[in-house]
């Protein structure tokens, strides 16, 4: 197999050379942003064609980097030949490489939350025009494409994503004062400074719920959540006749990118049904994982985390207020990591922002306008003491 691979010192990325160190898989290009100790460790191992980092670095890259051609656009890259665009980029900067890809008749593995949540339907004009395919990358998403395989989505009651709870599941009742190395020590997943703020606000499980509406094309009443304090589900489906039907398996990325690997050649052109999937060898040693204690549900406490209720409200809203909740997220994490708010704060000023969204229609310009004034109004509200 040859991939290209977009956000390679990331964690989703670094996984995915796992994944491909062990399978053996071609590396034919990577890109990645400001980190060149890495991307030069990546390049002697695996020796791809082409690279690409941030412009503010390129120079000094083409000076490290010997025998390899290295470029500052990575929509340049997502459109070479390969047979898994994967796309591991944080962040809105990873949309307009999706949209290349898929305009470019690529089969892409989509670790960009963002494409989903805030361009789902612009990123499937996409594929229906240039022919490419979107299979999703995180865990819980993967587990519904899993569960779908060889079933019609017009036989869904309901989609189920798991959440872990995150740090504070199970307390304090007063999350003031919570610290940001608290809520960073995520009890079951090794995971990103901003992703596991996300888990511990369940802000991350609401972006879930939007990326997961986008995907296959279900509306927001049909997809819950329900806190599994052991990571084990990954996402159930219930079926319109009672059954269910769950992907259960270990708090290991690894397994859901290399599935993402073998369902991209033949994944969704259009929100829906996912295609019969080849499944490759064994992955990091998991056939010997036992399958052994107890599995709990709970529903989730809106009250002590109420941005997973902002996420479904933002996605009622439509048009750019899932652009709008994600931009405000990530400036008032900033925030809080630095110190600057509390805990609570994130959820308070996330509220502030949608209060404010102005109704747009969706479209690329749109996205960006909304996501400028979204950052600006949340950097406001936060030097004017958001209020609870």
């Amino acid at each position: 197999m040859r991939l290209t691979l977009l956000g390679s010192t990331g964690s989703i990325g670094t996984q995915t050379l796992d994944v491909a160190r062990e399978r053996g898989y071609t590396v034919a290009a990577l890109a990645a942003g400001r980190n060149l100790d890495l991307l030069d460790a990546q390049v002697r191992e695996f020796r791809p064609e082409v690279v690409s980092v941030a412009p503010e670095v390129l120079a000094d890259a083409r000076a490290r980097l010997s025998g390899v051609r290295v470029v500052s656009d990575t929509s340049e890259i997502a459109v070479l030949p390969a047979d898994v665009t994967v796309n591991a980029m944080s962040g809105l900067i990873g949309l307009e490489p999706t949209r290349a890809a898929l305009q470019a008749g690529r089969s892409v593995a989509l670790a960009t939350k963002e494409a989903m949540v805030t361009a789902g339907l612009l990123i499937w004009e996409a594929a229906q025009v240039g022919g490419g395919r979107v299979v999703p990358v995180d865990s819980e998403h993967t587990g519904i494409y899993q569960c779908l395989v060889g079933e019609r989505v017009e036989d869904v009651a309901e989609l189920i994503l798991t959440a872990s709870g995150g740090p504070f599941r199970d307390g304090p009742a007063d999350l003031g004062g919570v610290t940001p190395a608290q809520a960073l020590k995520h009890p079951n997943w090794d995971m990103g400074r901003k992703i596991s703020i996300d888990s511990a606000t369940l802000l991350n499980k609401g972006l879930e719920v939007l990326e997961c509406a986008s995907l296959y094309g279900v509306p927001l009443s049909r997809v819950r959540v329900t806190v599994h304090p052991q990571s084990i589900v990954h996402a159930l489906i219930r079926f319109r006749d009672g059954s269910l039907k769950a992907n259960l398996g270990p708090t290991d990325m690894r397994l859901a990118i290399a599935y993402a690997l073998d369902a991209a050649p033949t994944g969704m052109q259009a929100p829906g049904q996912p295609g019969t999937v080849r499944r490759g060898p064994e992955v990091a040693g998991h056939l010997g994982w036992p399958l052994l204690g107890t599995l709990e549900f709970r529903e989730p406490d809106l009250q002590r985390f109420p941005a997973l209720a902002q996420a479904y409200r933002a996605g009622e809203l439509g048009g750019v207020a899932p652009t709008a909740l994600n931009a405000a997220d990530e400036v008032a994490v900033d925030a809080f990591l630095a110190g600057r708010l509390d805990f609570p704060g994130i959820a308070r000023v996330i509220e502030g922002v949608l209060d404010e969204v102005p109704q747009q229609a969706l479209g690329w310009d749109a996205i960006r306008d909304a996501d400028a004034w979204a950052r600006a109004r949340t950097h406001e509200l936060i030097a004017a003491g958001v209020r609870a």
